[in-house]
């Protein structure tokens, strides 16, 4: 990659005829839901630019590349990632409510990770949610590159179950199965394997008859939870 799109200036208003009426929101948003239907194999600027009818000198006059499209893309789905303020909401309140809003993020859009964590993160969207999450860390008490240390820490915990999650219903959809099929079908097969495991067949039927969308919402949350109680207890030394 050489620079961002966001380093750059953009290049000086054309003529109306050349830009047509389509804009760089335009672009983004066709985009987007691109990248949502078929992932980063199914966006192309040959695709994009049939998507929107549009001619090359129009497209590549708003977005010169395809690493540049896909920064600006990413930044529009920071848009999208609420994040209160510590007076609103209290650090921690602040921070369940950010990393919950961005597992959602994530599952509306599951190249995100791919493409977010190999391009800086510099847009607009993307420095306003990182300055209103650094405020909530200050408020805990944290300082210094603690306070990167700590988001840092979060974010990874959410991009790693989160993604983790992606690749299981992906293989989900591909078994063409439910989600309850599955399950119980590979419950049955752990059952069956650790029948000589008391330990294992206990932590199994514990799970049995449980929602799965439910129980993976329970394992992000106590995973979330422990990490906050971890932070807490830091930021207190």
């Amino acid at each position: 990659m050489t620079g961002s799109v966001w380093s750059r200036e953009r290049a000086a208003p054309a003529a109306p005829a050349a830009r047509d009426t389509l804009t760089r929101e335009q672009i983004v948003r066709t985009a987007l839901e691109m990248l949502d239907a078929d992932g980063l194999a199914g966006l192309s600027m040959r695709k994009l630019g049939a998507k929107l009818n549009a001619g090359a000198t129009s497209l590549y006059w708003h977005v010169s590349t395809k690493d540049d499209l896909l920064e600006l893309i990413t930044d529009e789905v920071y848009g999208e990632i609420d994040v209160p303020g510590a007076d609103l909401a209290g650090w921690r309140s602040g921070l369940t409510l950010f990393a919950h809003s961005l597992r959602a993020a994530i599952l509306r859009h599951p190249w995100y990770p791919e493409v977010a964590t190999t391009r800086p993160s510099i847009g607009p969207n993307a420095i306003a949610l990182s300055g209103r999450v650094l405020n909530l860390l200050q408020a805990a008490g944290f300082t210094g590159l603690d306070v990167d240390l700590a988001s840092g820490s979060l974010i990874s915990y959410v991009l790693g179950v989160t993604s983790s999650e992606i690749a299981w219903r992906g293989t989900l959809a591909r078994s063409g199965r439910s989600m309850r099929e599955w399950v119980d079908e590979v419950t049955a097969l752990a059952m069956d394997a650790a029948r000589d495991d008391p330990q294992v067949q206990d932590s199994l039927k514990a799970r049995i008859g449980a929602d799965p969308a439910e129980l993976q919402e329970r394992m992000f949350t106590f995973g979330l939870e422990s990490l906050l109680d971890g932070l807490a207890a830091r930021a207190t030394r």
